[in-house]
């Protein structure tokens, strides 16, 4: 069961501008325990996770796990903001089956393959 994940950056100050406006959040770094991390908004119950910064973590667009993004009610609201936030789309928004909604592959500011998800 999943309870927390983290994604390589190279730039903490991008990844959290990018990650902020697909998002509209505020995500600001902070140094923690020697590492560089900005945390993704979630809600109380949520897993959540961070953006993280340190020599032992490589961004990659075709390697490691690939991570599903909540997308909140319709994804396409997010993806629509990730090319103008510095991002490239990969796969549009397409449904993956009726009773388990909708998926959607870009490319973040730091060069991962990631994903959105969403019921609508």
């Amino acid at each position: 069961m999943l309870n927390w994940f983290e994604i390589p950056v190279r730039d903490i100050h991008r990844a959290c501008t990018f990650y902020g406006a697909i998002f509209n959040a505020d995500i600001q770094p902070t140094e923690f325990a020697g590492f560089t991390m900005a945390y993704l908004p979630g809600q109380d119950g949520d897993v959540t996770g961070g953006l993280i910064q340190h020599e032992m973590y490589t961004p990659s667009h075709h390697a490691g796990p690939l991570l599903y993004l909540n997308g909140g009610d319709d994804l396409q609201a997010v993806l629509d903001r990730v090319e103008g936030a510095g991002g490239q789309i990969l796969s549009p928004k397409r449904e993956i089956a009726p009773e388990v909604g909708y998926m959607a592959l870009f490319i973040d500011s730091e060069g991962n393959r990631m994903a959105l998800h969403s019921m609508g």
